[in-house]
């Protein structure tokens, strides 16, 4: 796949363990989930690792998701760069394995490349009560986030649209 973009310095938000929670009852079947978009400290890693066998790569590790080749594992999971949105969905159903990732939902669906992309494949959504309050790359908490997420998922969920409740205590 030839990416013409590159990722941006502002793509680099973590996600609160808050936004994990609710994914995890729907990942149970899954032994084996490849973070590609993470680092050993993400809550991903770290949240996934007690029922999962986690294999976790980054960028700045070399381990760019559009260049490295798809390791062994039954599923992928992430918050991805939002810039590269397009191209990460692209690869993600090119790579035919089930996945979720959390996205902002602002424009997600507002190109006629992504309408080909969402009208061809089949994925499910998962839809929170409340905003979440991503983590910037100084680690700290940004409480004002000017847009919802939404997890866009690939046979993962039970239903296409699925709304979950989130308790923005456990960051």
């Amino acid at each position: 796949m030839n990416i013409k973009k590159i990722y941006k310095k502002n793509d680099e938000y973590y996600t609160p363990k808050y936004a994990i929670e609710p994914l995890l009852p729907f990942l149970k079947p899954f032994k084996k989930i490849w973070c590609p978009f993470d680092m050993d400290w993400s809550n991903y890693v770290k949240m996934l690792s007690k029922d999962h066998e986690v294999i976790y790569t980054h960028k700045d590790t070399g381990g760019d998701f559009f260049k490295i080749e798809v390791p062994e594992c039954d599923a992928i999971v992430s918050n991805i760069p939002f810039s590269l949105k397009t191209e990460i969905f692209e690869r993600l159903f090119e790579i035919d394995k089930p996945f979720a990732v959390l996205v902002g939902c602002v424009g997600v669906f507002e190109s006629k490349r992504r309408y080909n992309i969402f009208s061809k494949n089949k994925f499910e959504v998962m839809n929170f009560d409340k905003r979440v309050s991503f983590i910037g790359a100084d680690r700290q908490v940004k409480v004002n986030t000017p847009f919802s997420s939404i997890y866009i998922c690939h046979n993962v969920l039970p239903q296409q649209i699925m709304f979950r409740e989130i308790d923005k205590s456990n960051v």
